[in-house]
């Protein structure tokens, strides 16, 4: 049951991390306020992937603490509103998510719409353009994903993908340092790519301000314990400090470990 009235439509960690890096995770909460019945959803639905990424922001999290970089994440789920889609993206407010259909997304009104648009999306957009104008110099912009192992019935071979949609300079070199940090899978544009429409936060906020960007998804069977969690945390922070390095950006590791996971 949904015990919480209510809750701010963003969340901000580390908001004083000194990296010249912004760390996003747009689908970090299955939290549906009370308002919403749950969206008339079993338990099941929403402790599943389609509420949720599911480990993404415990990812999220300790790549903040390895690199000392602020990250902002969305506090209320992608069913009620999708923060990595614009008003006008049909999957905005998913009236179905994989298997699943979701009852109160479904003949919404306009009006209804535009209000959850209002409270979710807008304060998360505005948070980010807010924390990268703080920046005296431009940061790199990442945004923290997770995916399933197997979807509408497919298995998926990559384990880390690297996403970006027409500037791809920091995506590339991730790709291309990846086989020096890991023997996972990691591979470029998979298991999404821009054609499935989930590179908004990149476009608007990284390439229409001139930012290196990439997206990262992991399969979320990967984050499923604190250690899987921490070791996957540590490649990923080792793999952006090397790549920013390469484009002149100092973002280096901080020691410890990255015990919120």
């Amino acid at each position: 049951m949904n015990l919480k009235a209510s809750v701010p439509p963003v969340s901000i960690f580390n908001k004083g991390g000194c990296a010249r890096l912004l760390l996003v995770c747009e689908h970090a909460s299955n939290f549906i306020p009370a308002e919403f019945d749950n969206l008339r959803l079993a338990d099941e639905v929403l402790r599943s992937h389609a509420a949720l990424d599911i480990g993404a922001i415990d990812l999220a999290q300790a790549i903040s603490r390895l690199l000392d970089a602020p990250l902002i994440s969305t506090t209320v789920s992608r069913l009620v509103y999708d923060c990595n889609r614009p008003f006008s993206a049909i999957d905005a407010i998913p009236e179905k998510s994989e298997i699943y259909q979701i009852p109160s997304n479904q003949n919404l009104s306009e009006t209804e719409a535009r209000d959850r648009f209002e409270k979710y999306y807008q304060p998360f957009e505005t948070a980010i353009s807010d924390r990268l104008a703080e920046f005296s110099t431009p940061p790199l912009l990442v945004t923290v994903h997770s995916f399933t192992p197997v979807y509408h019935g497919e298995t998926r071979k990559v384990d880390i993908g690297i996403i970006s949609d027409g500037d791809c300079r920091l995506s590339d070199q991730m790709v291309k340092l990846a086989s020096a940090q890991t023997t996972l899978s990691v591979e470029a544009n998979k298991p999404y790519g821009p054609e499935d429409g989930v590179t908004h936060t990149l476009g608007l906020h990284g390439n229409n301000n001139g930012l290196l960007n990439a997206m990262i998804e992991v399969k979320n069977d990967l984050l499923g314990s604190v250690e899987k969690c921490q070791e996957i945390a540590l490649t990923l922070a080792t793999l952006i400090s090397a790549s920013a390095a390469h484009f002149g950006y100092t973002i280096p590791l901080r020691s410890g470990h990255a015990t919120n996971c």
